[in-house]
């Protein structure tokens, strides 16, 4: 195998892209936008002159495989790391977690019984509930929602309001009471529980458009001849063929398509989705919507990197790396936001901002942007594990592979979903095992496997 199309310039195809080119096999990839990124990427707002990230995007030290890539494309220096997270309730009062001395997976006890925003009833049960997570099988919890799970758990509902809506919505972007059980005791065991740095926050310090600036050249020099053409759409996939927009044809020995679920149906060859049963399932997929706020204040606001503001619906705050004026705020889940004009929606975001941060509130405002990302991600519901295909159909390399972060990653809607879904298909292309490419998880502590087990 010698050439290979790979159609969608997303974290999934840059992922494919690279490591095909990294064993000599000549790509060409396609995106019908003008950069790369995908849904994780920047624009030139008009109305500010700022390159505005469409939506904040964070990683965490358990996503192995993204980190890899963020080496590869020789920008993982663009990454700054914080191992606390800060949660600010309404007047100001602020409870910081953060690892102690303790081994995984009691590394949070300490900052967690000594957190204000809880009482020590919530942190006890808190723990226990973690225990019990850390124990579960997750297979088991695939047809059930986390809030249901949380319940039987015996979780107080300030808690769950206080603590477990705020991690699940951020990292799942969906509510604990729709959610997969599954999808969410995956976040809270490898991202919290498995070792000490597993939940530490990785903020880009550039605009997400510059985490893909080098990749071009690094295609190119990994096999020469490979190539990428933004702004080319695509009208057609099938077996070894891809047909663009404007009837321009390119052949090739495999064919990888690495767009979003919604676009799959549309875009592959009828008589293929007709014989493949990986393609009819993709019906079952729905979405969940991302907003960002970009707000510059006419000084900064916040001292600290970021915030979680407590039973708020805005859920996150972070102090732009290159600005301290300029807060991005992130609303997940926020369906209820999606009718809102954009001054309705600068006015509820500055609302909670004002309630957690007195000191905002006589501070003018010199712009405000929001970004509406109606389809951020596919929605892990109860059940849709079985929906998810693999990168093969029958037909093998031959066929289409299928690389994005819907498909069978075993993670959730994220960066590091859709760059193992990559790797996993790079690795398909090539008739190897998905094991060959993809990094191992972080090791959990020996105390965290010991707990598992027990």
């Amino acid at each position: 195998m010698t050439s290979a199309v790979v159609v969608g310039g997303g974290i999934a195809g840059i992922s494919a892209a690279l490591r095909l080119t990294e064993r000599g096999v000549r790509v060409t990839l396609l995106e019908t936008r003008k950069k790369l990124g995908g849904r994780a990427t920047s624009f030139d707002d008009q109305r500010t002159g700022l390159t505005l990230d469409n939506c904040q995007h964070v990683v965490l030290r358990c996503c192995t495989n993204y980190a890899d890539l963020l080496r590869r494309t020789q920008v993982d220096q663009h990454i700054t790391w914080h191992s606390r997270q800060y949660w600010i309730e309404a007047g100001g009062r602020t409870s910081i977690l953060a690892p102690g001395s303790l081994p995984a997976p009691f590394h949070f006890a300490g900052s967690i019984l000594r957190a204000p925003m809880l009482s020590l009833g919530e942190s006890l049960s808190l723990g226990r509930a973690c225990l019990a997570i850390l124990r579960a099988d997750r297979a088991r919890l695939e047809h059930q929602n986390f809030g249901a799970y949380l319940e039987r758990l015996k979780q107080p509902h300030r808690l769950i309001d206080r603590f477990w809506s705020p991690v699940i919505v951020s990292a799942c972007n969906m509510s604990v009471g729709t959610v997969s059980a599954a999808a969410a005791a995956h976040v809270v065991q490898d991202g919290f529980l498995s070792s000490r740095r597993a939940s530490d926050i990785g903020v880009p310090a550039v605009p997400l458009v510059r985490l893909y600036e080098h990749v071009p050249r690094l295609l190119e020099q990994a096999s020469p001849g490979s190539r990428i053409l933004l702004g080319k759409g695509v009208g057609r996939i099938a077996p070894g063929r891809v047909t663009a927009s404007d009837g321009e044809v390119f052949t090739a020995d495999i064919v990888i398509c690495a767009v979003p679920v919604e676009r799959v149906a549309s875009l592959i060859e009828p008589s293929v989705a007709a014989t493949d049963p990986r393609f009819a399932p993709l019906a079952n997929f729905t979405h969940s919507p991302i907003l960002g706020v970009h707000l510059l204040f006419e000084r900064p606001i916040m001292e600290i990197p970021h915030a979680v503001l407590v039973e708020r619906p805005t859920q996150w705050l972070f102090r732009k790396h290159d600005d301290p004026r300029t807060i991005h705020a992130v609303v997940s889940a926020a369906d209820e936001w999606m009718p809102l004009t954009e001054d309705e929606i600068v006015a509820r975001v500055l609302g909670d901002i004002h309630a957690c941060l007195p000191a905002s509130r006589d501070l003018p405002v010199l712009a405000g942007r929001s970004v509406k990302e109606k389809r951020a991600t596919w929605a892990p519901r109860p059940g849709i594990e079985s929906s998810r295909p693999g990168p093969l159909g029958p037909d093998g390399p031959r066929g289409i592979i299928l690389a994005g972060d819907y498909t069978d990653t075993g993670w959730p809607a994220t960066m590091e979903g859709a760059a193992r879904s990559g790797y996993a298909a790079a690795a398909a292309a090539l008739s190897e095992p998905a094991s060959a490419f993809l990094n191992p998880a972080g090791r959990s502590s020996r105390l965290s496997r010991l707990a598992a087990a027990w």
